[in-house]
């Protein structure tokens, strides 16, 4: 049973990448100083629902500006409002009610200014985006990054919890290797259908495979270091007193990166990540619950 146009307009599906609005809590879980409860658990999940509603609300606007170039791309054009099924108007005033809503359940998450104003910071960066930075290369990618961070950090405002560096080093670096991913799984669909480069995204006339390759390589390497040096830094052991125990967590996040790079280049796949994180592969899907499990019996070994 397919959903109403509506619902579908706003990409739930979309929704799971809010789950870095959990970071701070769940990293928290393990810290002998915080103080789990109710309250916390349900700021969090308002904070995360006031992420979700706000970038549907910009998804939407997005749709409306982009509605020609979507008619044309092989899948976008079943979105409602390419396809006709969401008109325009009606997708400009359920916009501005999402937009609003997304606002109030921030102020609801803290009672206070702070949390909505990330909130608001990352709708106006994503529109800026839909606007006029999504054409710009590495620009794009960047501004994809940062909307990741504010989500991060939004969520340790949510629960009055200092975010780590390392947990948003770890963020910048792997949604720039997720984003960097996608462009390339766009271009390669687009080479592989001998369409005109940036028929369907200006911002793939700046790209070309080999750099694109070039940069998905950095920035794996930057991702597993970065995290590999969190495993084992003073703070993190002191924090969780898991010793070095998670540092065994690292193989996982190895072969988690391969395996999606292989699902990119070998597999013509990576223009929807979040596909393959909701379980499109599933040896990437077992990689994903094995590593959480490591981390999970590392920080409760440590208590």
């Amino acid at each position: 049973m397919q959903l109403p146009a509506a619902i579908r307009a706003m990409r739930p599906h979309q929704w799971a990448k809010n789950v870095f609005v959990l970071a701070a809590f769940c990293f928290a879980l393990g810290d002998k100083n915080f103080d789990m409860g109710v309250e916390a658990a349900v700021n969090v999940l308002m904070a995360f629902f006031a992420f979700s509603f706000g970038a549907s609300a910009i998804y939407l606007v997005n749709d409306i500006m982009d509605v020609e170039e979507d008619r044309i791309h092989p899948t976008k054009r079943h979105r409602p409002i390419a396809a006709g099924e969401l008109s325009k108007g009606a997708a400009n005033v359920q916009a501005g009610v999402l937009a609003l809503v997304a606002l109030g359940l921030a102020y609801g998450a803290t009672a206070g200014l702070v949390l909505p104003g990330i909130v608001l910071a990352y709708m106006t960066m994503n529109l800026a985006y839909s606007v006029k930075l999504k054409h710009v290369v590495l620009v794009d990618v960047f501004c994809i990054a940062t909307g990741f961070l504010f989500r991060v950090i939004g969520g340790g405002v949510a629960v009055d919890v200092k975010v780590s560096h390392w947990l948003l080093l770890c963020t910048l670096f792997l949604a720039l290797f997720l984003a960097l991913n996608k462009r390339r799984a766009e271009l390669a669909a687009v080479l592989e259908r001998s369409e005109g480069v940036g028929a369907t995204r200006a911002s793939l006339k700046g790209y070309n495979l080999p750099l694109l390759d070039q940069l998905v390589s950095m920035i794996s390497a930057c991702t597993i270091v970065c995290y590999a040096l969190y495993t084992v830094d003073h703070d993190t052991v002191d924090k969780f007193g898991s010793g070095e125990m998670l540092v065994w967590s690292v193989p996982f996040v190895v072969f988690g990166l391969a395996r999606y790079l292989y699902l990119v280049q070998s597999k013509g796949r990576g223009e929807s990540p979040t596909k393959i994180f909701l379980g499109g592969d599933l040896w990437f899907l077992g990689d994903l619950i094995a590593w959480g499990a490591v981390v999970a019996l590392a920080v409760f070994l440590g208590t």
